[in-house]
């Protein structure tokens, strides 16, 4: 690749941003401008999909809002989220979980991830 992009994109690279898995449960915590304001709203969500790599990955997060289910694409690298933060780590065997789409209640639950505790 072009070294000027490599270092382009290197500056906009993100730090601290946590480790975290298709099937995950996150808090997505979102800068928005409204006007001359700006707030944070929080979006908490199952990943049901991550696709690409360095400064172009993208992730997708699910939820059910008032019986309606909600999806919203987010870049991982966007200056428009402030920070994440990792709820539940699930157990899932599927790379992409656009299943959950047709589920329904208690249908939709993904079993949670047990991890060993020293």
């Amino acid at each position: 690749m072009n070294p000027v992009i490599n270092m382009i994109e290197k500056e906009q690279h993100k730090k601290g941003i946590p480790q975290f898995r298709v099937g995950d449960t996150l808090k997505v915590h979102l800068k928005i401008v409204e006007g001359e304001k700006e707030r944070i709203q929080v979006l908490e969500g199952i990943v049901i999909s991550k696709k690409g790599s360095g400064i172009r990955e993208t992730f997708t997060i699910r939820k059910v809002s008032y019986g309606i289910g909600v999806e919203r694409k987010f870049p991982l690298h966007s200056p428009s989220i402030d920070k994440i933060q990792v709820i539940k780590t699930g157990y899932v065997r599927r790379a992409k979980l656009y299943y959950l789409r047709d589920k329904k209640g208690k249908a939709a639950r993904i079993e949670e991830k047990i991890t060993a505790k020293e």
